[in-house]
């Protein structure tokens, strides 16, 4: 196993010893830092998402700023302005929190349309435009955006065209029982992840790790395979026609390929293999499909229908 790897398992272990019980969240934070994705992560306050990315910048040699979303925001206050110089009589541009490498975009879903709509240039193509000038990001620019899922007052719901420039969406859960009393006794002695902080990555690190998840072998069998995920949930089966309204773009099979070969290469393979795809998929579709109106009423998930995808689409 290569230093390197070896240096994000590390990665993994040391935000598993802050944030206890969401093994499965801090790994997807992972695949999505090594895939050069974008991060939704949806839970009830409370359930570390914050903290889990936090602990993440802390392990990394890098810039987090942290943006709370509010009703009252402007886009100018994502992205920066320009501001005129009295002395010299010109005008100079102010860059705004999203010039970072880890922007933390805390309850997303209570900024108007007009700022949120101001992220979608940074996420999608590492440019911020202002007055007809265009100003680059670092090359390590990663948003991690945090909704409510329950309180919805005084909220505006991401659009659709947004949600797709999303990587993956996490569904942050309860921990268990022996992991929230490991939390008590943790928060009690005042343990604090930053003393690890010895062993931190660095930007250029992280950015090798994606050139070898590039390197990452797809087979043209899994290629297809991927495929076939992704149109079966626009022309879906009989038995859940009626459950899905829209499905995926292409975006998701790219976003697929993505991860799982990020998915892989954690885990020490040189090859893709359909565990992988099937380990990441919800993450990756369950922002991206649109239930219909009867299949919500009835209390249908996201979660059981691509649980139920997976089960109709083999792999050849």
């Amino acid at each position: 196993m290569s230093s390197l790897r070896l240096k994000f398992i590390s990665l993994q272990e040391k935000i598993n010893q802050s944030v206890l019980g969401q093994e499965n969240t801090v790994q997807q934070l992972v695949i999505a830092l090594l895939a050069d994705g974008h991060v939704l992560l949806q839970g009830l306050p409370g359930l570390a998402k914050t903290r889990s990315v936090n602990a993440m910048a802390t392990q990394l040699a890098c810039n987090l700023n942290r943006i709370q979303f509010t009703p009252d925001m402007l886009p100018a206050d994502v992205t920066g302005c320009e501001v005129y110089d009295s002395q010299s009589q010109t005008l100079s541009f102010k860059r705004g929190p999203v010039f970072t490498h880890l922007l933390l975009a805390d309850e997303i879903n209570r900024a108007p349309a007009k700022v949120q709509s101001a992220l979608l240039e940074a996420m999608a193509e590492g440019q911020v435009s202002v007055a007809g000038e265009s100003h680059p990001l670092p090359d390590l620019f990663m948003v991690l955006a945090t909704q409510n899922p329950v309180e919805q007052e005084g909220t505006y719901p991401l659009p659709e065209a947004q949600m797709d420039r999303f990587l993956i969406q996490i569904l942050v859960d309860y921990p268990d029982k022996e992991a929230e009393k490991q939390m008590l006794r943790m928060l009690r002695s005042e343990r604090s992840i930053n003393s690890n902080a010895s062993s931190e990555l660095t930007t250029d690190e992280v950015l090798t790790a994606r050139q070898l998840v590039d390197q990452v072998h797809v087979s043209e069998q899994v290629d297809q395979y991927i495929i076939d995920i992704v149109h079966a949930t626009r022309y879906p089966s009989t038995e859940l026609a009626t459950v899905i309204e829209l499905g995926a773009s292409p975006r998701a099979s790219i976003a697929l390929d993505k991860c799982a070969r990020a998915h892989a290469w954690l885990n020490g393979q040189d090859y893709v293999a359909p565990e992988n795809v099937r380990a990441i998929a919800h993450s990756v579709l369950r922002h991206r499909l649109a239930l219909s109106f009867s299949a919500l009423n009835q209390g249908v998930t996201a979660e059981a229908v691509i649980t139920q995808l997976l089960e109709n689409v083999g792999f050849a």
